[in-house]
């Protein structure tokens, strides 16, 4: 499908829904037993804190706006308002507000995406995925994405990156236990690496720019380990064999000679030794 029509239409669609006064728009009371989840719907996380407090409020001020359903063969199907619903399901209400508007079911998973898209306390994560999925669904450019839901290319192509993130750090950033400038940190690193840095957030309350300085130490260390030489010790072989008769224990590695005591008559042998 072409951007032409599609993206911009969508957009408004959900407006006018709001705005349109026509019989088959207008609100009406529903039962909330009847309503099915958008199946589209990419939100996946809800911060129970906040559903409590949306729940409180509507308690205490009414259902300030109505949720968005079209009819089904034998209820209705969501398309905008899940919180709302989960909200006024705890305060155990048989209905809720709603307006009832006439769309085609393909129609579905792109009014799911912008409307998500569109909201501030939804979870970058969801947002990245809602993201990808309309750069895949109407084969369009992360520019052309940049100006339909007014964010930079630059935050389009950042926040799509996220998605390469390991499982573990993605489940991390969508229960809020780092933040994206956390998880922006760990891309290009391998997984076990992205876990060790994470526990390390969440462990020792790291900001990002702790964060930051953790993995340019960890990086550093790597890269000299790297650099370090391997020497050749054939050549002290003999002098080895000797310690070994006077009955110390020596080792080497890879730039490191390790000569082990256990007592005081170690020492002393070690002082001989050094004599000869």
């Amino acid at each position: 499908m072409a951007l032409g029509r599609g993206l911009g239409e969508l957009l408004g669609e959900i407006e006018n829904a709001y705005e349109n006064n026509g019989a088959l728009n207008q609100v009406c009371e529903i039962e909330i037993d009847k309503i099915k989840p958008n199946p589209f719907q990419p939100r996946k996380i809800f911060n129970q804190e906040k559903l409590k407090e949306l729940a409180n409020s509507i308690k205490t001020q009414g259902l300030l706006q109505p949720i968005i359903v079209k009819k089904d063969n034998d209820g209705y199907v969501l398309i905008s308002g899940e919180r709302r619903l989960k909200a006024v399901k705890l305060n155990n209400d048989d209905f809720i507000k709603a307006i009832i508007i006439d769309i085609d079911d393909n129609k579905l998973r792109e009014y799911a995406l912008i409307e998500n898209i569109q909201r501030d306390d939804l979870n970058i994560l969801e947002i990245a995925a809602s993201f990808s999925a309309l750069i895949n669904e109407y084969k369009i450019t992360h520019e052309e994405l940049s100006n339909i839901v007014h964010k930079s290319r630059s935050a389009i192509t950042n926040i799509l990156r996220l998605l390469n993130l390991s499982d573990y750090a993605k489940k991390a950033l969508l229960q809020d236990k780092i933040t994206q400038g956390h998880a922006r940190l760990l891309l290009g690193l391998d997984e076990n690496t992205q876990k060790k840095i994470i526990d390390s957030i969440i462990g020792q309350k790291l900001s990002v720019r702790e964060t930051e300085k953790l993995i340019r130490n960890l990086k550093s260390n790597k890269k000299n380990k790297k650099k370090q030489i391997k020497f050749d010790f054939t050549p002290l072989k003999e002098i080895f064999e000797d310690f070994k008769k006077e009955g110390l224990n020596i080792k080497t590695s890879s730039n490191k000679i390790t000569i082990s005591v256990k007592s005081q008559q170690d020492i002393e042998k070690l002082k001989n030794f050094f004599k000869k």
